[in-house]
């Protein structure tokens, strides 16, 4: 692998991946899982793993109990690349407008190229409720985008994920028993009554990143979702009705989103779960202004100071730009940060012959490479190591699940129970009443991720 980030020949992850098994002698990207198709890991594959997949979160504890996609029919794991491209287009045809396909940025080319839309998790469930007449979703993303996508579009709509096992491994670092028995502890310590501004105690705030358990949780508590766009936004809500807030489950994003507003550092404990008081004193949490979840994201967790250095030593003039769940020192590094709708209305807008390195996800970036090549635009990663459970959306999942619908089955639909899915929506409501506030340095952008 290169030592130093370079542009990849092909905005496909999968074909750069190829190319680099070609021409050098080393495992290509950072797991040689990658170049294997995605049913290897499914749940009846021989020796399969209970993990996240090859990518980023291989590492990464998978909970107990997480859905696994069943195995794919024979022809479909059979069928070549142009084979799956046809089956994929000749099921769109025959579905029309019955059917409105949503891709994440995140996702691989080969798949995002069939999506009615383009965008992050919540730009994509808004656009689902563009369509009231569509009798189903299919969302090529992940499990929790899927959930808000069910939550936001109509009961007699269907929202179908096209891989179960496409789940988030920061999401579940913040299941709703853990998130809990935390708040327990914490109504223990700083009881529940308001004080004599009207303020609670602590409030709750979960990133879009989430399960609709969490969400649920936080709306029945007064509660409030925040994307990565309008979390400063979010927070001073949230300060506006508390004295301290409960963030989860990046810590990364409410970090950098604090300390922009002003909160001290030693102001913002980390909560580790599992352990009396998160593993703080008494003291620590009654000083607290926002209680930080230990909880992060895998891809942006690769992006480092030494890669912004060497990326402004070999590309002088580089514009470095990073998305707000990577470390706080890697922020702070940076020339700017902002979501993935800001990250791509900034190069949008750029004058030609821009460069820029772009510390998020390796397909969404790739594919701004290849969408302006008046820049120059590479990720601050040398390694290509894509989110794990992004990576299983493969095309052949794609073509499953459309066949399905044009045979008149729904697989793979995601639902959110009655009583949890209202508790939910009223957290999402109130995110709706806020608006946004300008990213570091980029556009505004309605994003999460």
């Amino acid at each position: 692998m290169p030592v130093s980030p370079t542009p990849l020949p092909t905005p496909s992850v999968r074909e750069a991946l190829d190319h680099a098994a070609a021409t050098t002698p080393t495992t290509p990207g950072c797991s040689s899982g990658l170049t294997s198709p995605p049913w290897d890991e499914d749940a009846f594959a021989p020796g399969s793993s209970l993990g996240y997949g090859p990518g980023a979160s291989m590492d990464d504890v998978a909970p107990v109990g997480m859905p696994r996609q069943q195995t794919l029919p024979e022809d479909l794991r059979d069928a070549d690349e142009d084979e799956l491209q046809d089956r994929i287009v000749a099921a769109r045809r025959a579905l029309g407008d019955r059917v409105v396909l949503l891709g994440h940025f995140y996702q691989r080319d080969e798949v995002v190229r069939h999506a009615d839309y383009v965008g992050d998790s919540f730009q994509l469930a808004r656009a689902a409720t563009a369509h009231p007449d569509a009798e189903a979703m299919v969302f090529c993303g992940v499990h929790f985008m899927a959930e808000t996508a069910d939550l936001l579009s109509g009961s007699e709509q269907a929202v179908v994920l096209p891989h179960l096992g496409a789940g988030c491994s920061m999401a579940d670092m913040a299941d709703v028993d853990s998130v809990a028995d935390c708040w327990e502890q914490l109504e223990a310590l700083y009881g529940t009554e308001a004080d004599d501004q009207g303020r609670q105690p602590v409030v709750p705030v979960t990133y879009m990143n989430s399960s609709a358990a969490l969400k649920a949780f936080v709306g029945e508590r007064g509660g409030i979702v925040c994307t990565s766009s309008n979390a400063s936004a979010v927070l001073e809500w949230a300060f506006e009705r508390g004295r301290r807030v409960l963030f989860f489950p990046d810590q990364h994003l409410g970090r950098n989103t604090a300390k922009a507003m002003g909160v001290p550092l030693e102001r913002m404990p980390t909560w580790a779960p599992g352990r009396p008081l998160g593993g703080n004193t008494a003291e620590q949490l009654e000083q607290a202004r926002v209680i930080l979840w230990h909880g992060f994201c895998s891809v942006h967790r690769r992006f480092t100071v030494d890669q912004i250095e060497r990326a402004r030593a070999e590309h002088p003039g580089v514009h470095v730009m990073v998305h707000p769940e990577c470390p706080m020192p890697v922020v702070d590094a940076a020339d700017s940060s902002g979501s993935t709708d800001a990250i791509v209305k900034t190069v949008q807008a750029a004058p030609a012959g821009s460069t820029f390195a772009i510390g998020t996800e390796i397909n969404l970036v790739q594919r701004l490479a290849a969408q302006h090549p008046e820049h120059t635009i590479f990720c601050l990663d040398p390694v290509i190591c894509p989110c794990s459970t992004m990576y299983r959306v493969h095309p052949a999942y794609l073509a499953w699940v459309l066949e399905e619908l044009v045979a008149g089955r729904v697989a793979n639909r995601i639902t959110v129970p009655g009583e949890q899915a209202e508790h939910a929506r009223t957290a999402l409501r109130r995110m709706l009443a806020v608006a946004p506030s300008p990213a570091r340095g980029t556009a505004t952008g309605q994003a999460d991720r």
